[in-house]
């Protein structure tokens, strides 16, 4: 969450990691962090979840309840195995688009795919979450994977996900979250700051980047917090899974109201 300083109350701050930092420069620090990463984004992704992130996606996918002939934005995209995965589902007759603000991974994920062989049919636009440059009830699902934690305002981007979304929609978050199981938070606690920079010293040459990432865990909502921000946003029918005791959570909300366009 946002606070402001104490010197001047009209420039905001914000964390990145645990840093305070004015609130106008965090889009760029965590740009460079991915623009940093990229490169070996799923290979760590694979290696800091031993392959459990991919169970995670899946069942997010099995949320979604997306069917044929339906529309999909994937927002934070990366590497696009979210919107790889949601292509399989609307088609025939579906669409697929992918954001991402960060070009080093808007272009990361059109290299993966054109590997899979869809790049032609899922349309990568980079693009603020904050400020979804879409027409109003333009979706039947948003998903969000592992990037609301990074993005400045986060309501801001609750509130524009909203927007998009036609009434009857649904928007799900997959995200890291606050584990549930006693005792377990201690042992995640010693493999993210002991073991996970390490690890991105090793594969990805970036140990900063990934004692970033397990900082930006720990100031994301947990998942109370985060049902509520979805509620004010206009979410409605808001409700969480807990994966692996809580380190992961998806999030699941409707827009209900057939007022199109603005939180209430």
């Amino acid at each position: 969450m946002k606070s402001t300083s104490p010197n001047n109350n009209e420039h905001p701050t914000t964390h990145f990691g645990f840093k305070e930092v004015p609130e106008s420069e965090k889009a760029g620090l965590v740009a460079g962090v991915f623009h940093s990463v990229a490169g070996k984004y799923d290979l760590m992704n694979d290696l800091m979840s031993m392959g459990v992130h991919r169970l995670w996606k899946r069942f997010a996918l099995e949320q979604s309840d997306v069917r044929q002939g339906q529309s999909v934005l994937d927002v934070a995209g990366g590497t696009g195995d979210i919107a790889a995965l949601m292509l399989e589902r609307v088609m025939p007759g579906g669409t697929v688009m992918m954001t991402d603000i960060n070009a080093s991974m808007l272009e990361t994920g059109r290299d993966r795919l054109i590997d899979r062989g869809v790049a032609e049919q899922i349309p990568c636009i980079q693009a603020d979450a904050e400020a979804l440059p879409f027409k109003e009830n333009s979706f039947d699902c948003v998903t969000i994977a592992f990037g609301l934690r990074n993005m400045t305002r986060k309501e801001k981007a609750l509130e524009s996900a909203f927007s998009v979304l036609k009434p009857g929609g649904r928007l799900l978050i997959l995200e890291f979250s606050k584990p549930t199981i006693p005792g377990l938070d201690k042992i995640y606690d010693l493999y993210s700051f002991k073991i996970l920079p390490v690890m991105g010293r090793m594969v990805a040459n970036d140990e900063e980047s990934y004692r970033y990432l397990a900082e930006s865990i720990r100031k994301h909502p947990d998942q109370e917090t985060l049902k509520a921000m979805m509620e004010r946003a206009g979410f409605e029918r808001v409700h969480y899974f807990n994966l692996s005791g809580g380190i992961v959570a998806l999030h699941k909300g409707y827009k209900l109201d057939t007022k199109a366009g603005r939180p209430r």
